[in-house]
């Protein structure tokens, strides 16, 4: 029982040191722009300059008005530099008015419904002995677990990508920042 315990608060430890050392702040800062939890998901993210290229696919995809709705959401947002890891050309690609539904698919493979925090995250992962598999929006699972001082996310590729930022409060659910776009 008290390995249990241990490895519980060893677990949480390294969820918070993935967050930056603060599990939940009031008024986090993300991209230079303070996040207030009486804001919704979309009026934050729209201040925040590491986010400009999610912001404009979010537009594109017409769920502006889904992501400012009451929700709740949990939304693994990946910054300018993620989607800049990905082939030359695919955003602007995705960003195209005939491209909407395949831009709709990828968005909403970052979301998954309710409030989760990385709490939540972490005791689904220690229920999962190691792995926790959360379904997004979209319809497919992500597979969540620790690496190192890490929450990692594993898409249906097998593609990864690091929770950087954890626990960014909103009034309609929760921000995880993330350095890599998920493909469903």
């Amino acid at each position: 029982m008290m390995k249990l315990k241990m490895r519980t608060a060893l677990l949480a430890a390294s969820l918070a040191a993935a967050a930056g050392g603060v599990a939940i702040a009031k008024n986090p800062m993300v991209g230079g722009a303070a996040m207030y939890a009486n804001k919704t998901i979309v009026q934050n993210a729209v201040n925040s300059r590491d986010h400009t290229t999610l912001v404009a696919a979010v537009k594109a995809a017409d769920l502006v008005g889904t992501l400012s709705g009451p929700g709740p959401f949990t939304v693994f947002a990946p910054t300018n530099a993620a989607f800049a890891k990905l082939p030359a050309g695919t955003v602007d690609t995705l960003v195209m008015p005939e491209n909407k539904a395949m831009l709709t698919n990828i968005l909403t493979y970052h979301v998954v419904a309710g409030r989760m925090t990385s709490g939540m995250i972490a005791g689904k992962i220690r229920a999962g002995h190691g792995m926790a598999r959360l379904t997004t929006v979209q319809g497919e699972p992500l597979t969540a677990r620790m690496q190192g001082r890490y929450l990692v996310l594993t898409d249906a590729k097998g593609g990864t990508s690091r929770v950087t930022t954890a626990d960014v409060m909103q009034s309609n659910g929760v921000i995880h920042v993330v350095d890599t776009v998920l493909m469903p």
